[in-house]
């Protein structure tokens, strides 16, 4: 099915979604493989242009909107759904490929959107299709925070959908249109509002390491790669320029970078490394000039395949081990060698390592800003860096593969072929393009005009990255993580709970307890003695004019029925006494 000649990409998922029920035998998992391959042949073919343009109700809805801006998106999110379809071949829980095959077709769809009511629409799609990812785990944790997780991203949709009707109504149209960075209305800050909830701009963030460790492996992998980058595709589309943005950005990759520290969980570490890394985007999409924009497509394009990896990577250990918690880890270097190395590409591709796509992405983003005359802001990303590779390149591969011996009372699951074979396609796409930096320059939406293997960046990565080293071997035996649970933003969110408890629910209860007690006392004794008059009433006053009304009418038919009796003479002489009584009667009154 094609929408004006161009094959949308989320029909297939759609169409995948719907099918997965009726198939039946061994084989049918190989179907998920069909609507990543369809899409990559329609991103890699499609041309420049507008399709699927639909009239509504006097407005036009663009369900196909390509330009060069939504393809690169599009391209690594086909890539993406692509490797995670391989990822979990091994379930057989359709539910969850259903649900991720929705998930993606909402990314599509929102990525391929030219006017709001139809992002609209496929945006609260990927938010309902990712809830169940986390749901589907089936444990009391996810279910918990799959509803919380749920409850956040309702909260922003609300915001876009109340922006966007408030948009109409003041211009008239849907489209989806840049914004004036310098000329933003009230409308226009609530859908930017409701994008930043997507986007896990801090404080609106704690979604993310809550319901993220909370999802199965392979849904984690989709969530990490889906949800943060269409919120970024939809900063760059409508709010390049935004500086507020700038200046959260910069917060959000140290944010980020400083609680993953702190945390034990390795999956929570990553959640909180998507923080962080989604905030080197939306800075650069804050600053607006055109290499950081290009930084920041090409940090989301690199973001999606290295961070993909890691989470399949701790998802693995995970698969194998039970956990993702460090202080239960230690060891697995000699039991799962591969995992180790394939893990290692993604944690020096995040941590800016050069012939490696994040050092590409990174650099560019950093450079940016600081050839804008942006110096605060290109120090705190730096500074982010180097929290990055303290974390995720050093910290967690150390107290996972290295720290103590293997446990030898751990039984290995052992890993399914498929889950080896989509890390090994993100390592290699993680190196490639490290390498041979034009795979990436060419979906660009600009011009580029960087050259990040200069002996200036190579010098800088290689000191940030000993330093930072040397540091942490340092302190290795003082960082050692412990069993527990950072709240972050929780503390806040349960301080306005408590709060809401003080001020609105104890003062209703507290109302509700007099109007108890006085109804106990008064009103239940007025009830009961009104219920004993209407018994008396019942039973005195209707129950007697009833009851005595049949008893007359019964009397009078038993009368009627004696003096039927059959013989003629009767009747006659019945006759006869009515008639004299008559006849006395009249004489009398006459």
């Amino acid at each position: 099915m094609t929408i004006n000649g161009f094959l949308h990409p989320a029909l297939a998922f759609i169409a995948l979604a719907l099918a997965l029920p009726f198939f039946r035998g061994k084989q049918w998992k190989f179907f998920l493989l069909i609507p990543p391959v369809i899409a990559i042949g329609v991103v890699f073919t499609a041309t420049l242009g507008n399709f699927g343009v639909i009239p509504y109700l006097g407005n036009v809805l663009v369900f196909g909107r390509v330009d060069k801006l939504s393809l690169v998106f599009a391209n690594v999110f086909a890539i993406q759904s692509l490797i995670g379809m391989i990822y979990a071949l091994h379930m057989d829980d359709k539910a969850h490929h259903a649900a991720a095959a929705l998930y993606v077709a909402g990314s599509f769809g929102c990525v391929f959107a030219g006017d709001y009511l139809t992002l609209f629409i496929f945006w609260e799609l990927m938010a309902v299709a990712s809830t169940f990812l986390v749901w589907l785990h089936r444990t009391k944790t996810s279910s918990a925070a799959g509803f919380r997780y749920f409850l956040f991203h309702m909260l922003g949709g609300l915001f876009l959908l109340g922006g966007l009707l408030l948009r109409y109504s003041e211009i008239g149209t849907f489209a989806f249109l840049p914004v004036d960075p310098h000329g933003m209305e009230y409308y226009d800050w609530l859908i930017l509002i409701g994008f930043c909830v997507n986007a896990a701009v801090v404080p609106l963030h704690a979604w993310l390491p809550d319901a993220y460790p909370e999802a199965t492996i392979p849904g984690a992998v989709f969530m990490c790669a889906f949800t943060t980058k269409t919120a970024v595709y939809v900063l760059a589309r409508g709010f390049s320029g935004v500086y507020a943005l700038a200046v959260a950005g910069t917060f959000m990759a140290v944010y980020g970078v400083l609680y993953a520290s702190m945390e034990n969980n390795a999956r929570r570490i990553l959640s909180y490394h998507i923080v962080s890394q989604v905030g080197y985007m939306v800075a650069g999409i804050g600053i607006g000039t055109a290499m950081c924009l290009n930084g920041a497509v090409a940090h989301a394009y690199a973001h999606i395949l290295y961070k993909g990896l890691l989470f399949m990577s701790v998802g693995t250990v995970m698969y194998a081990v039970g956990t993702a918690d460090l202080d239960r880890l230690g060891g697995l270097v000699g039991k799962m060698p591969v995992v180790m190395l394939l893990y290692l590409v993604g944690a020096v591709s995040i941590s800016g390592m050069p012939f490696f796509n994040g050092f590409i992405s990174k650099t560019m983003t950093i450079t940016g800003a600081a050839e804008s005359h942006h110096t605060l802001l290109a120090v705190g990303l730096e500074i982010a860096a180097v929290g990055t590779f303290l974390s995720v390149g050093i910290k967690l591969p150390y107290f996972a593969f290295w720290h103590k011996p293997a446990r030898t009372d751990v039984k290995l699951k052992t890993i399914p072929k498929n889950m080896y074979v989509a890390m090994g396609i993100a390592a290699f796409l993680c190196f490639a393009q490290g390498v041979y930096p034009q795979m990436l320059y060419k979906l660009l939406p600009f011009p580029v005009e960087y050259h990040p293997y200069s002996p200036w960046h190579l010098l800088q990565a290689a000191m940030l990255l000993a330093f930072t080293g040397a540091g942490f071997w340092i302190m290795r035996k003082v960082i050692v993580p412990h069993h527990g649970r950072n709240l972050d933003f929780d503390k806040l969110y349960r301080f306005i709970g408590n709060m809401g408890l003080l001020l609105v629910c104890r003062p209703i209860a507290w109302v509700d307890s007099i109007w108890t007690t006085v109804y106990r006392v008064i009103g239940l004794k007025w009830l009961m003695n009104s219920a004993a008059g209407s018994s008396w009433f019942d039973r005195k006053g209707i129950d007697t004019v009833v009851d005595g009304t049949a008893y007359t009418v019964r009397n009078i038919g038993r009368t009627s029925a004696k003096i039927q009796t059959g013989r003629l003479q009767d009747y006659l002489g019945l006759a006869v006494f009515i008639a004299l009584c008559v006849y006395g009667l009249v004489w009398y009154f006459g």
